[in-house]
C-alpha cells in the first residue's frame, strides 16, 4: 500500500464494481491516488514525501470491497498534487504555464489564488511544487488524460444508479488534518453536505448516526462543506445526492513525519465499516431484485 513511482506519464482510475449493485449509491476516492509518475517527480523540487501531504492518504484502503457492501468504488490513481478532480477544469493558474492550456481559465478562483487549482501550485502548507513553468501541452495532457476520464466515469455511475434505483447517493470520501488551521482539534468525521445543498438532509442524518453510533465524533460543514464535486453533482431535486465525508488523519496516520499506516488503522477501518454496512444495509434492495 505504499506510494507508487510509475513510468506511465498520466495514471488513469480504477472503478472496482461489485457483483451486484444492491443499493443507490456510489463511493469516490478523489485524493488518495499514490501513483507518483517518474517524470513528474524530476520535475517537482518537493521530495515525495512532501508531495504525498497532499494526499488523502490510504482512505481507499479505509473502505470495504464492493462485494462486501454492494456499491461501486471510484479511485483516482494519480495523486492530487499532480490533477485535483474535486476542482472546476477551469480553475487554471495560468502564470504556472508558458502558454495556457488550451481551454477558458477561471484564475480569479479563490482556490486558484491560493495555489490550490486542478493543476496545483502548492503541495501542503502552501510548498511550492516547482520551480520553473510547465508547457500549456503538459497542463492540457494531464486534464485530457486524467481529469476528464475520472469526470466521465462518474457520471456514468450517477446516470446508471438513477437508471437502476431511481435515485443516486454519492459519497465522496477524503481525509483532513487532525488539527484545524487556527490549531483546534478537528471531529473524527465531518460530513459536508454545501449546507443542505448537494444532498437531502435524511441522507446526512443517517450517516451522522452511523458513525456516531460506530464510536466516531461526527460534525457537519465546519471546516470542510464540500468541493467541487458536492456543489456540480449534488441536485437532490433531480434525485441525485453528494455527501462528502471527511475522516481525521490522526486516527489511522503518521502524519507529522512518515505519512505510513499507524497502528489504530484497523480499528477505524473496522467502525467505518460497520458505519457503511448499518447505512447500506438500510437502503439496499433485496437481492432478486437488485439482480434483475
Amino acid at each position: 500500500m505504499v506510494a507508487k513511482i510509475v513510468k506511465a506519464s498520466f495514471p488513469g482510475h480504477l472503478l472496482t464494481r461489485p457483483s451486484v449493485w444492491q443499493a443507490p449509491y456510489i463511493f469516490a476516492s478523489p485524493h488518495s491516488g499514490r501513483h507518483y509518475p517518474s517524470r513528474f517527480l524530476s520535475s517537482s523540487i518537493l521530495d515525495l514525501t512532501e508531495l504525498r501531504r497532499s494526499e488523502d492518504a490510504y482512505v481507499d484502503t479505509l473502505l470495504p470491497s464492493p462485494d462486501e457492501i454492494g456499491v461501486p468504488i471510484l479511485t483516482a490513481r494519480f495523486p492530487r498534487a499532480f490533477v485535483d478532480v474535486n476542482r472546476s477544469a477551469n480553475e487554471i493558474d495560468t502564470t504556472m504555464f508558458t502558454t495556457p492550456p488550451k481551454i477558458s481559465a477561471e484564475s480569479r478562483s479563490n482556490r486558484v489564488a491560493a495555489g490550490f487549482g486542478v493543476i496545483p501550485k502548492y503541495a501542503a502548507a502552501g510548498r511550492a511544487i516547482y520551480s520553473r513553468r510547465l508547457s500549456g501541452q503538459e497542463g492540457s495532457s494531464r486534464l485530457s488524460m486524467c481529469y476528464e476520464p475520472y469526470h466521465a466515469a462518474l457520471r456514468g455511475l450517477i446516470d446508471e444508479c438513477v437508471d437502476l434505483f431511481g435515485t443516486a447517493i454519492v459519497i465522496d470520501w477524503h481525509s483532513m488534518p487532525s488539527v484545524g488551521a487556527s490549531g483546534q482539534k478537528l471531529a473524527d468525521a465531518v460530513l459536508g453536505n454545501r449546507y443542505g445543498a448537494s444532498c437531502d438532509r435524511a441522507v446526512c442524518t443517517s450517516w451522522e448516526a452511523a458513525l456516531d453510533g460506530a464510536g466516531l465524533t461526527v460534525r457537519r460543514n465546519s471546516p470542510y462543506a464540500g468541493g467541487y464535486v458536492t456543489s456540480t453533482y449534488g441536485k437532490p431535486a433531480k434525485g441525485v445526492h453528494v455527501l462528502q465525508i471527511e475522516i481525521n488523519r490522526g486516527l489511522y496516520l503518521d502524519e507529522a513525519r512518515t505519512m505510513r499506516i499507524g497502528a489504530r488503522f484497523r480499528l477505524l477501518k473496522e467502525r467505518l465499516g460497520s458505519a457503511i454496512a448499518s447505512v447500506i444495509s438500510d437502503a439496499a434492495l433485496p437481492l432478486d431484485i437488485a439482480a434483475e
